[in-house]
């Protein structure tokens, strides 16, 4: 009986560690400090996607270390260079800085992590949740919910943001009409963003 007991404890704690716990845990969970973010826009009538990322993307963390993801992600924010827009086609990448980026207030984006939930825990699934992450462009900032994912080791959040919401009408018309005839007279205002990150994590059973 004895044995049992132990043997059910044991399971209990390896079942607590694995959620590395929004509530705290035995989990320690770092990050490397770099942090890719990427974009999805649209054109034509037809909604075709073009991606690309930042090359130049300045991450601050809130704590390096942390028992969960809140410790270490919430409060953690980025600095985007939009000049550095890198869509692997430098033709459409100096249209992109002349005829909207330039358009803005401001040359950068920043981003900001301002709460994470997580969603129950399912054993031996990716962890997943929401976050909500204040983007600050053109002079605008919004709240956008960015559904993610954490996959040994990596984590990557997406969302969708609405050009319109961020005033930036002017820079959407400019670029529509610069390249009116590629995108056959269509220029979308929602944008598909993501980011990418490693988090390392010690001292416990997280698959």
């Amino acid at each position: 009986m004895m044995k049992f007991l132990i043997a059910l404890v044991l399971v209990a704690t390896m079942s607590y560690a694995e959620e590395m716990g929004t509530k705290g845990g035995s989990c320690i969970l770092s990050q490397d400090g770099k942090v890719n973010v990427s974009w999805k826009a649209y054109k034509t009538p037809a909604k075709v996607g073009v991606g690309g990322i930042f090359d130049s993307v300045k991450y601050t963390a809130v704590a390096p270390k942390g028992n969960n993801f809140r410790e270490i992600l919430v409060g953690s924010s980025v600095v985007i260079d939009t000049a550095s827009v890198n869509s692997k086609n430098s033709g459409r990448d100096v249209k992109l800085v002349q005829f909207f980026f330039e358009q803005m207030s401001s040359k950068n984006i920043t981003a900001k992590i301002v709460d994470i939930k997580s969603n129950k825990r399912e054993r031996g699934k990716p962890k997943t949740g929401v976050m909500s992450v204040a983007v600050t462009m053109n002079g605008v900032t919004k709240n956008v919910p960015m559904e993610y994912i954490f996959n040994k080791g990596d984590l990557s959040a997406t969302g969708n943001i609405d050009l319109l919401d961020f005033s930036a009408s002017k820079a959407l018309s400019s670029i529509n009409k610069a390249c009116f005839d590629l995108h056959e007279g269509k220029t979308w205002s929602d944008v598909t963003i993501g980011f990418q990150t490693n988090i390392k994590f010690e001292l416990c059973h997280a698959k």
